[in-house]
């Protein structure tokens, strides 16, 4: 097997929004579900890797993002793509609300949730993929030996500008998750 993580917010989500807390702020990318289903069609394991400190800062509770996740799932659906897990960093340290007001191995760039995934779901690193539009995506991607893809859409075109010397550079750059999703097909092709 082999898996594709997924940043959500300006990945998956429009991001610009600020915190999301209500369902009808969330809106998904118009070509955020054909991407999806393609990954699923090409047999990857789809998963949601996100940072969502907003829990933390007491912006929204974890219900309220479990909301916010049941209506993507719904609107991945349509079309019938799917995501098979949602994995939630809540946590931040400069947060308030306890317990997550901590530095925690899940909150990315570190691996936690990556830890879980492969705990969980039985996947091929070599073969799985990082995409996202953050440093800390790419980061992730590179502590968990994933191929790491940095998106242009939501913040990545500001975070490419303010990052040009990564710790961590990006395996590839492109446009968003659809151009994404293709590229990742591809590569898989050719192994």
């Amino acid at each position: 097997m082999k898996a594709v993580f997924l940043d959500r917010d300006g990945t998956i989500n429009i991001d610009g929004k600020g915190y999301i807390s209500k369902t009808e702020d969330f809106e998904l990318y118009p070509y955020a579900a054909a991407a999806i289903k393609l990954l699923n069609q090409a047999g990857f394991l789809v998963f949601v890797a996100t940072n969502q400190s907003g829990v933390a800062r007491g912006y929204y509770t974890l219900e309220q993002l479990d909301k916010l996740h049941q209506k993507m799932a719904a609107e991945l659906a349509k079309i019938g793509a799917h995501i098979e897990e949602v994995f939630i960093s809540p946590y931040h340290i400069e947060g308030h609300v306890e317990p997550y007001n901590i530095t925690h191995e899940d909150r990315k760039p570190q691996i936690g949730m990556f830890k879980q995934a492969l705990k969980k779901y039985d996947f091929e690193i070599k073969r799985s993929f990082m995409v996202g539009d953050r440093a800390s995506d790419i980061g992730f991607g590179k502590k968990a030996h994933l191929t790491s893809i940095l998106l242009l859409s939501g913040l990545g075109c500001k975070e490419f500008a303010q990052h040009k010397e990564w710790d961590s550079q990006p395996d590839f750059v492109v446009e968003d998750l659809l151009t994404a999703a293709k590229l990742i097909i591809e590569l898989d092709d050719e192994n």
